[in-house]
């Protein structure tokens, strides 16, 4: 009975330790049957989308304990593009071939306790199948634990080491584990994923609290049999999904499903041992990305034997794009790309040696070769700048461009360095200037990944500013300083502070150029060390002993760090105290701007600065705007995750009206990212201490006078300096500085020297027009890629998907003309000036812009994923004859009206679902996401049991079209814009809906409909005082009209005698026109028809005068406009009056102004207008502007109230309250707005002494 008894015992201990660890038993062979689909699109009925799927069966086979060879057959790829349920997958033979080729050669892992170690293959698997592989060995990846129903573990897997979540539960009776993993993607300690082109878009983590654009989930599923050997898994299935959305997830998206299932088929001994032949290591099973990211999403091409498909492509976008921008083929610059990018170097010698002697084809390789992003094209324009066979020109934008495009790699940016060496880099100033800022802002990207960023980079920009600083070469540290802000380089800062008074002894001696250089040149390491700046830039801002520009830049820098409220406090209490009103001025507009933001990024600094202006208001809110500010404008929308915000700063110094500083910066706020498009900057301290003791102390009143004084001095161009420049101007892109130029009294000779009418043949303006005269052609074009950003994240199958985006842009001007020039000149430029000047001139001026955003699976072997195309077209052709005479003051110009319908601009978007493979490249899929017919749908009928298809319905498809034309018969001319838009409306998938579907707007020059031919249409312009051959029937006209002007008066200001003896002598005297405009359609034999207008400009002792008379040339035409205005020489009463329609007597409208018959005790501004009747157009205009003034003015913060006010009839009051602000009312017919003390952006001490009133 023991023995029962022991047994029982045995078995009992048995059943209780059930191994579930993951084994694979090298005497074993274990079949499994293999299915992975991947679907991309909307989950939204009637909708298209793109799908994929491979099946295969495969063999794990033992080679020793740890050694096991995987085998793959029976392979069969399918696609799918069409409408779920209304279809069925198509089997793609070529490509099933192709993958059962590699799949079929053996495959050796390593493999131990439910972890896939070393991946070997053959040498020629290509890297796509490898990960394809991973994905199949992921199933065997899992951790188990028994002991524990939930578990959470950081651990290696096709997503890279990230955090993965189990439940486990057993089924005592099966002997089976169902073991549930999680994997958190987004938080990966080394994830797998990989951004390109981002470095410059710094991530906002305060943005992605708001919402996100792409959210992804993962989920495995693994069923495990207990065995005597340990655990084996009989099912493993595997869910992963990836929301994307260019705005807001939760507001519509993309939708990537891939699914993989493997389930166990049998296992058997092995009998055979297989033989394996030569394998190479591929790593582990984390996801791998090739080096150079050749594919790009949105093409599929054959590459092999670039060099001559890139030939053929150059020359044919060459021909295509010489007399227009060709935007059938403009997408064609990226197979170009694509092309350049598997080109080798020495390719890329053989391409150039072709092109060369070709200026098109020249110009065409050198703007897209610059996308090869790795060390061949550094290599490439390395061998250029050294055998100098290249102009200044094209190495400064092939370099910006290389470097800038450039893939971020320690190999890369050592041959960089190399540039900075080469003597052509310093041939001419603004291509030094180009390679050193361009070597600063490759090093930016470079450190962005790279932790810590090895101080050796960055070495030669600090020699450099050492030297600068060592010769006191001030050219040199400005260049040295821009390069290193555009590094942001940590251990740059020593070398800064070298710079900055306080920090260094002497530094308080060096050009205020200099050190305003240095304090911005911690812009950018503002946000990667914000603490150490922080320090630094607070102590700057608060020595009240540097110059107010160095002060107001470190203000600047010191909120670009995000202070704390604590500091913003400091800053608070330290304004109070102020002496400098230019310094406080400046830091309370900053402070101001912020706190009216609504950009994330500045969520909790503008909580902090709304308090700072609590307690700064009441002393530095009502500074005028002759002081330093700062303007700010944002918005940003949660729903769109996107806004944008524009900065000016206008930097002053003194009682000078010309700014120390101009900067002008743009940033966009998009997917939770920053990007700072565009700046633009002046620094004008050359140009002011030039002016410094020459002209006399601006006022507060500066006016034309000293504007004048200004220019006098300037024109004097001798004598500038020629030692130190007059203005520096730079630009930044994506936040790096680009472009850096100074403006030397030297450039501004040259510039008037060339122009002078005592120029003579040496002039190259000579040359240029003895070539217009021979005739000249001139043609430019520049292709470039602007934008190329790229996230890629694998899948649970291996299979890539990625979020792509690409903009390219195709620039043309093609320009041929031909002057005669009677006489000639012979000598000097001046002779034109008594010429008879004859012009033809024809050509084209116009853009081609692509637009792609991609989702989807990306691979050298196919491509499956929906695709956003837009394109936008702008074309501007012309053809005229100009005639000239200076002398005589006549000009002329001749244009032959559009005989045909010409584009002027086009904006065309779409969404597509996209099927494409390498072995059918001609025979991609490319089907519009909401389908044009329902013939031509295909569907999925896995589809709906994949993924539920019901979702809230759908309001009905809506499809708007519109054309409007805007027609000028008389010169048989119309400008028609159309449009047409086609939308599938979801209301949950605001606002991705607006985006879903075809959009067309186009504007069009076309012949107008039923008018009469027209020959030319002739423009005349006559200055001076020769009367025309009609002159004195015009003079009969002007003086009847303009006398019953003269009799209208509501000002009593105006009723005196000095008045009425003024306006007589004005309607008596015979004035000579100032300017005669006549615009004719000749169309002989017939009369012509068109528009005359003449102007008169009457002065007198009193006042002046203008009058204006336009009338419509024709046998019957009667129609005319009148127009005068005049303004006392006292500027005590101005007034104007227009009239229009038949002899001036149709419509009308007065505006007057004058002195205030009583004046009031404070300055103030009355305005009225008055109107007759008007055409329904300008009161349907009225009437639609009064519906808005209620919104606006509770917006702007004014008052209002219901008021019967006179009809037809506005006026407004304007009362100065204070030097810096004035009181409003505004009066129309049914309401009465007013606010007070508001801020001027002028200061009004002027009015102190004069009080007006104006009455329109």
């Amino acid at each position: 009975m023991w023995q029962l008894y022991l047994c029982l015992l045995v078995a009992l201990a048995a059943s209780e330790n059930d191994n579930y660890e993951p084994f694979l038993n090298s005497k074993k062979t274990y079949e499994y049957k293999y299915e992975g689909m991947v679907r991309v699109g909307r989950e939204l009925p009637d909708l298209v989308e793109s799908a994929l799927k491979l099946r295969c069966t495969f063999k794990i086979i033992g080679e020793s304990p740890q050694t096991f060879v995987l085998q793959i057959s029976n392979v069969a790829f399918e696609d799918f593009n069409g409408i779920p349920g209304k279809g069925v997958l198509s089997p793609s033979q070529k490509l099933t071939k192709r993958l059962s080729a590699e799949f079929i050669q053996p495959i050796v892992f390593e493999f131990s306790k439910g972890q896939v170690a070393d991946i070997h293959t053959a040498p020629g698997v290509s890297n796509a199948v490898v990960n394809i592989v991973r994905g199949i060995l992921g199933f065997l990846q899992v951790t188990v634990k028994t002991t524990q129903s939930f578990y959470e573990l950081v651990e290696l897997g096709i997503h890279g080491v990230c955090q993965s979540s189990y439940t486990v539960e057993e089924d005592a009776n099966a002997k089976e584990l169902m073991v549930t993993q999680m994997v958190d993607t987004t938080n990966c300690q080394q994830p797998s994923a990989l951004y390109r082109g981002m470095a410059l878009a710094p991530e906002d983590k305060l943005s992605r609290q708001r919402g996100e654009s792409v959210v992804s989930t993962v989920k495995y599923v693994y069923t495990v049999k207990s065995t005597a050997d340990g655990g084996l898994i009989t099912k493993a299935y595997a869910q992963e999904r990836q929301f994307f959305s260019p705005f807001n997830v939760k507001g519509g998206n993309s939708r990537m499903l891939a699914l993989r299932d493997i389930e166990l088929l049998k296992v058997s001994d092995t009998t055979d041992k297989i033989v394996i032949g030569q394998v190479q290591s591929r790593g582990n099973l984390m996801f791998k990305t090739e080096k150079n990211l050749n594919p790009i999403p949105v093409l599929m091409i054959d590459l092999s034997n670039p060099v001559p498909k890139i030939v053929d492509l150059i020359k044919r976008l060459a021909q295509a794009n010489i007399y227009q921008v060709d935007s059938a083929t403009s997408t064609e610059i990226l197979d170009l790309i694509q092309l350049l990018r598997v080109a080798t170097l020495d390719n890329l010698e053989q391409l150039w040696k072709q092109v060369a002697g070709n200026d098109e084809h020249r110009r065409w390789f050198l703007d897209l070769v610059v996308e090869v992003t790795d060390e061949r094209i550094l290599k490439f324009l390395e061998a250029r700048y050294k055998a100098a066979d290249i102009t200044v020109n094209e190495a400064g934008q092939t370099l910006v461009v290389a470097l800038n495009h450039l893939s971020a790699e320690p190999v890369s940016v050592a041959l960089a360095q190399e540039f900075l060496t080469i003597p052509f880099s310093k041939s001419h100033p603004l291509l030094w200037n180009t390679v050193v800022l361009a070597y600063g802002s490759l090093l930016y990207r470079y450190c962005v990944y790279t932790d810590p960023c090895p101080i050796t980079v960055v070495q030669p920009l600090l020699n450099m500013a050492a030297s600068g600083l060592t010769k006191n070469s001030e050219e040199d540290m400005v260049l040295a300083l821009r390069a290193l802000g555009n590094a942001a380089h940590p251990s740059s800062i020593k070398t800064l502070l070298k710079f900055l008074p306080e920090y260094s002894v002497g530094a308080e001696k060096l050009p205020v150029r200099v050190q305003s250089a240095a304090v911005q040149a911690f812009r950018l390491l503002a946000s990667r060390n914000p603490h150490s700046v922080q320090g630094i830039v607070l102590s700057l801002f608060v020595q009240k002993t540097l110059p107010a520009e160095i002060r107001m830049l470190a203000c600047m820098v010191l909120l670009e760090t995000k202070p704390s409220i604590a500091l913003i406090s400091v800053i608070s209490e330290f304004l109070l105290e102020e002496d400098d009103l230019q310094v406080a001025s400046f830091s309370y507009s900053v402070l101001r701007g912020i706190a009216k933001s609504r950009t994330p990024d500045n969520q909790h600094l503008s909580t902090a600065c709304n308090i700072a202006m609590k307690i700064l208001s009441h002393k530095l809110g009502r500074l005028s705007y002759r002081y330093s500010k700062n303007l700010h404008f944002d918005w940003f929308h949660d729903d769109l995750l996107f806004g944008t915000s524009t900065d000016v700063y206008i930097l002053q110094n003194g009682a000078s009206p010309i700014p120390t500083q101009i900067m002008l910066k743009g940033k966009y706020h998009f997917i939770g990212r920053i990007l700072q498009f565009l700046e633009f900057g002046v620094h004008t301290e050359g140009i002011k201490e030039f002016l410094a003791g020459k002209v006399p102390p601006f006022d507060k009143n500066f006016g034309v006078t000293d504007f004048a004084a200004i220019i006098k001095i300037l024109s004097d161009w001798q004598n500038l300096p020629k030692d130190r420049p007059l203005l520096s101007a730079y630009a930044r892109v994506f936040g790096q500085e680009a472009f850096l130029m100074d403006i030397s009294g030297d450039h501004i000779q040259s510039i008037v020297t060339s122009f002078s009418p005592s120029a003579g043949k040496d002039s190259s303006v000579w040359e240029k027009i003895q070539d217009l005269q021979k005739g000249t052609a001139w043609h430019w074009t520049k292709p470039h890629l602007v934008y190329e950003a790229r996230f890629i994240q694998p899948t649970c199958l291996g299979l890539p998907v990625e979020i792509s985006k690409y903009y390219s842009i195709i620039n043309a001007i093609t320009m041929k003309a031909k002057a005669e020039m009677n006489p000639p000149p012979k000598e000097h430029l001046g002779e034109l000036l008594s010429s008879d000047i004859s012009l033809q001139t024809d050509g084209f001026a116009g853009f081609t812009k692509d637009n792609f955003a991609f989702h989807g699976i990306n691979t050298d072997l196919f491509q499956c994923g929906v695709e956003l195309k837009s394109k936008t077209v702008a074309a501007l052709p012309w053809a005229f004859g100009l005639k000239i005479n200076v002398k005589e003051q006549k000009y002329e110009m001749n244009l032959t009206p559009t005989k045909t319908v010409t584009e002027l601009f086009s904006v065309n978007s779409n969404v597509y679902a996209v099927l494409r493979n390498i072995e059918d490249p001609s025979l991609s899929k490319i089907t519009p996401m909401m389908p044009e017919t329902e013939g031509s749908q295909q569907g999925l009928p896995l589809a709906r049991r994949i993924l539920p298809t019901s979702r809230d319905e759908k309001t009905e498809d809506s499809e708007m079209k519109l054309r409007q034309c805007v027609e000028a018969k008389i010169y048989g001319t119309a400008i028609c814009v159309e449009a047409e838009a086609k939308r599938a409306h979801y209301l949950h998938e605001y606002p991705l809906y607006y985006f879903l579907g075809h959009t067309r707007f186009s504007c069009q020059l076309e012949p107008a409909k039923g008018a009469k031919p027209i020959e030319n249409i002739q423009i005349q312009v006559t200055a001076g005082s020769k009367h025309p051959p009609e002159f004195s029937q015009m003079m009969d006209f002007r003086h009847r009209v303009f006398k019953d002007t003269s009799d209208e008066s509501i000002s009593c200001g105006e009723r005196n005698l000095p008045s009425s003896f003024t306006t007589s002598e004005v309607l008596d005297a015979t004035p000579d026109p100032a300017i005669i405009v006549k615009a004719l359609a000749l169309s002989p034999p017939a009369k012509p028809l068109g528009y005359e207008g003449v102007a008169f400009y009457i002065p007198t002792a009193q006042r002046d005068d203008v009058e204006m008379i336009v009338s419509e040339v024709g046998e019957d035409a009667n129609w005319k406009m009148c127009a005068n205005a005049n303004l006392e020489k006292s500027h005590s009463s101005a007034k104007a009056h227009l009239r229009w329609g038949a002899e001036c007597q149709t419509c009308d409208i007065s505006m007057r102004m004058s002195t205030a018959c009583q004046p009031a005790s404070k300055p103030s501004i009355y305005t009225k207008i008055n109107w007759g009747a008007l055409p329904s157009m300008f009161t349907t205009i009225g009437e639609r502007i009064q519906e808005y003034v209620p919104g606006m003015s509770y917006l702007m913060g004014f008052y209002q109230k219901h008021e019967k006010n006179p009809e037809c009839q506005a006026s407004a009051t304007v009362v100065v309250s204070s030097p810096e602000t004035f009181d409003m009312r505004v009066k129309i017919p049914e309401r009465t707005i007013y606010k007070k003390a508001i801020l001027s952006p002028i200061e009004l001490l002027g009015f102190e002494t004069t009080n007006i009133t104006m009455s329109t």
